[in-house]
């Protein structure tokens, strides 16, 4: 794995210097300043999919483990859709000692919690989302969800979060982002799927996006990584890094309007 873009500073490695762990967190630091921070992250194809027969396992993006890997590492919380997290069986982080002993160099919980969107808690309490994590889960749901499906998921061990805003029957992108912040967990890694990453970009949330380009062609019928309603203008996008490994690059972008440390 190497640095492609941008160029070589006089004091940094070559461009065929392979990137060591610390390097690459170096790379892929928050920046400095006042919480939340909303980084997305996604995988898709040369072509633009952002799934191979409905999951993203399809996609194979080199490199990209070790790099999911490390921004978990490095967010405060893990946020996902529900229809993403059903879809591909997620389960609680995955740590290590180590892993633990650089979050609590950073001031960081041990591990991140995965906060799962769901406006009507609509989650199976047996999935290995709430029987597989060493810490409890989060479902961000709407003030309207059914009381005994919230009665489920916190018997499973969930923390049931009201994040409606001012519609009490649906989420609202804000009241999820600051629901987190208040719980201390300002540096959000959102997996997707593409609807959760619209509401925010619809809302002026996202400060950066994290895409991993798969060397694949996945040809026609499959969503792309943002979908949703009001996102009729293009939005512009910086790019910060490039990252190569074997035929994969993975891009890192800054929102514009939206401060980051390259």
């Amino acid at each position: 794995m190497r640095r492609v873009w941008p160029p070589p500073g006089p004091d940094d490695p070559s461009p065929d210097t392979e990137l060591d762990r610390d390097a690459l967190a170096a790379l892929y630091a928050h920046p400095e300043g006042p919480a939340p921070f909303v980084r997305v992250n996604f995988v898709a194809s040369a072509d633009g999919a952002v799934t191979v027969d409905g999951r993203s396992g399809g996609l194979e993006a080199p490199g990209d483990r070790e790099v999911f890997g490390l921004l978990r590492e490095l967010a405060d919380v893990v946020l996902v859709g529900a229809g993403t997290a059903r879809a591909e069986g997620y389960r609680g982080a995955r740590t290590s000692p180590e892993r633990e002993a650089r979050r609590r160099a950073r001031g960081q919980a041990p591990v991140p919690p995965i906060a799962v969107v769901s406006r009507g808690a609509d989650l199976d309490p047996a999935s290995p989302l709430f029987t597989d994590t060493t810490v409890a889960p989060l479902v961000l749901t709407a003030a309207e969800a059914p009381a005994e499906a919230c009665r489920a998921l916190a018997a499973a061990g969930a923390e049931i979060v009201v994040a409606s805003g001012g519609d009490p029957e649906t989420t609202d992108p804000a009241a999820i982002v600051a629901a987190l912040a208040a719980r201390g967990l300002g540096r959000v890694l959102c997996e997707g799927g593409p609807a959760l990453f619209g509401s925010l970009l619809a809302a002026g949330l996202v400060d950066e996006l994290c895409l991993s380009l798969a060397p694949q062609l996945a040809g026609p019928g499959a969503a792309r990584i943002v979908e949703g309603p009001g996102l009729a203008a293009p939005r512009p996008l910086q790019l910060v890094a490039v990252v190569g490994h074997a035929d994969g690059l993975l891009l890192r972008y800054r929102a514009a309007g939206h401060a980051c440390r390259s």
